[in-house]
């Protein structure tokens, strides 16, 4: 990722299935899906959030435990059963007084795919679908669910001299 631009991001916004958790999931005696998530993905959102970077989740699954996890790490903004991205993307970017050109946008599959060509860097896992990396910027080397949003804030924090940039960092 191109340092210059990174050092601009003021925002990061994370799809939840496929990307914050593998592809396949579980499924529950009561038939709803169990996800699963990275802790290290976990420590690396609650590290940006206390930074001031503003982390939404944007996901169109409805799921109470997804949104207590993120809210539990700082997120404010975990915006569940978003049918249509982009319009909730424009949204929250006006919500938050930011130009999306400032935003990097996480996705993996075809519901992301207009929000991943109006942010200024789109990321996807390894096993995105093709049509998704064909507008990514960038293609982790990770599938979801394995460090893609700790791959990605930790170069945004980075190119911006606030990764393990003190005693802060080494705590939750």
């Amino acid at each position: 990722m191109d340092n210059e631009i990174l050092k601009r991001v003021k925002g990061i916004v994370f799809d939840v299935d496929g990307v914050l958790s593998p592809s396949t999931i579980p499924l529950g005696a009561d038939g709803i899906p169990v996800r699963m998530v990275n802790i290290k993905d976990g420590y690396a959102i609650q590290h940006a959030v206390k930074h001031g970077l503003r982390i939404a989740i944007l996901s169109g699954a409805r799921s109470e435990a997804v949104e207590a996890r993120f809210r539990g790490l700082g997120i404010s903004d975990v915006i569940m059963g978003a049918s249509l991205k982009l319009p909730i993307f424009e949204q929250w970017l006006a919500k938050e007084g930011l130009d999306a050109s400032q935003v990097i946008m996480v996705g993996d599959d075809i519901p992301d795919v207009p929000v991943l060509r109006a942010a200024a860097i789109a990321v996807v896992p390894a096993d995105a679908c093709d049509e998704a990396k064909q507008v990514a910027h960038v293609i982790t080397d990770c599938n979801g669910g394995h460090g893609v949003a700790r791959f990605v804030i930790e170069a945004v924090m980075k190119a911006q001299g606030t990764w393990m940039d003190d005693v802060h960092a080494f705590g939750w």
